[in-house]
């Protein structure tokens, strides 16, 4: 039976990072004003392996620094949004939180500040095997997660949003995920990188579904400061990846005109195979751009099929990629493209238009069963007769 990759239900390539369920005798142990832990590192010093962690929201707790050695947490944000600021302060030179227990769960906090001496401090440093963040909010470090070598580690990232993190250099990402096994990455809003990229990862398979990427412009704010991020997505190792019904916005003020990179540094990961299904590409760029660039090093040609291309630049420099029902305009109509209502309007070329993706060899399906909505949450695709092409159908 195929695997079939669609909405709301959990990627089959996630299930060996899907938190483990509580034994009887965890223990809840909750953190805030009035309650018996002060501080949220007072209660991970304090945790027993497989422990809940409730943090009182609506609350600041600052210079909360310290590495989460014990294994199956779960760490949770209660009665509004806790905000983590690192202030100055940073644990083991790494960053706010460095995450070294395994199969740890992360909900509902806020995370900002992280700063350390070489430049590359995190708000969540991950070290352990196995991770799981949701309904978060990342902004305003150095990077916002970043994580090492660990092919045993698949890491889930869900209904999340990170803008404005980075040093300055080029180095430091929204998010940087190292050589892990897998990383899914769904339903987030990633926005105004600072000189880095919006999503950088380096694991053996991707799963990048349903997301926003996208930036303010120059001396606007948003929910953070306007950013002038690289590229959108940047995969340099290649790896078996799938990117299916996100946005994937560059803005008119950027510091690399390609929006998706695959392979850049060497493709030296063992899956070379890029499925780009269903996704609207928008560059404000008048100029100059590459919607998906391939480095010379991957062997297998991508497949893009079923994308709305908007704006300048060419579809990709791969020759030989197989492009399938793809629609190419420099000014695609969307119902309301300035508020990013991006339902395709009336086309014939559009609406109805898209072809049935099928099955990759690995027996994920592409077919898109979700759409973004912002902000960083998804909702069912209601596909009706044929596909549209893009990533939203006309009718939702």
């Amino acid at each position: 039976m195929p695997i079939r990759f669609t909405s709301l239900p959990r990627s089959p390539l996630a299930l060996a990072a899907l938190a483990l369920a509580l034994p009887a005798s965890a223990a809840t142990l909750q953190v805030g004003p009035g309650k018996p832990y002060a501080t949220p590192c007072r209660a991970f010093a304090a945790a027993a392996d497989g422990d809940l962690i409730e943090i009182t929201g609506n609350t600041t707790y600052s210079g909360d620094v310290c590495a989460i050695t014990r294994n199956r947490l779960t760490i949770r944000g209660v009665n509004g949004r806790p905000k983590i600021d690192a202030a100055g302060r940073n644990a083991l030179g790494k960053g706010t939180w460095v995450v070294q227990g395994s199969d740890i769960v992360i909900e509902n906090v806020e995370m900002f500040g992280a700063k350390v001496p070489d430049q590359n401090g995190a708000a969540l440093r991950l070290e352990g095997t196995n991770f799981t963040l949701r309904s978060a909010f990342l902004h305003d470090n150095e990077n916002g997660i970043l994580s090492g070598v660990n092919t045993a580690s698949n890491i889930i990232i869900e209904y999340s949003e990170f803008g404005h993190n980075g040093y300055g250099t080029g180095y430091t990402h929204n998010l940087y995920i190292g050589k892990a096994g897998s990383l899914t990455f769904r339903y987030n809003y990633s926005h105004d990188a600072h000189v880095g990229h919006n999503l950088k990862s380096r694991a053996l398979v991707n799963l990048i579904a349903y997301n926003r990427f996208s930036s303010t412009a120059p001396g606007q704010t948003d929910s953070t400061a306007a950013g002038k991020p690289s590229y959108e997505i940047d995969l340099p190792n290649a790896g078996t990846s799938y990117l299916i019904g996100n946005v994937i916005h560059q803005p008119a003020s950027h510091n690399n005109p390609a929006l998706v990179a695959y392979g850049e540094e060497g493709a030296s990961n063992p899956g070379h195979e890029l499925y780009v299904v269903n996704n609207t590409f928008l560059n404000d760029d008048s100029a100059r751009g590459t919607f998906v660039m391939v480095g010379s090093g991957v062997s297998k040609k991508v497949l893009l099929q079923n994308n709305i291309f908007g704006g300048t630049g060419s579809v990709t420099n791969q020759v030989g990629a197989v492009e399938k029902t793809n629609y190419r305009s420099l000014a695609p109509g969307f119902v309301d493209r300035a508020n990013w209502d991006l339902r395709p309007t009336a086309n014939p070329l559009v609406v109805n238009a898209g072809t049935a993706p099928g099955y990759a060899p690995s027996g994920v399906g592409l077919k898109p069963g979700a759409v973004y909505r912002h902000r960083a949450s998804g909702v069912t695709r209601p596909v009706v007769g044929a596909i549209d092409i893009g990533a939203y159908e006309s009718n939702l």
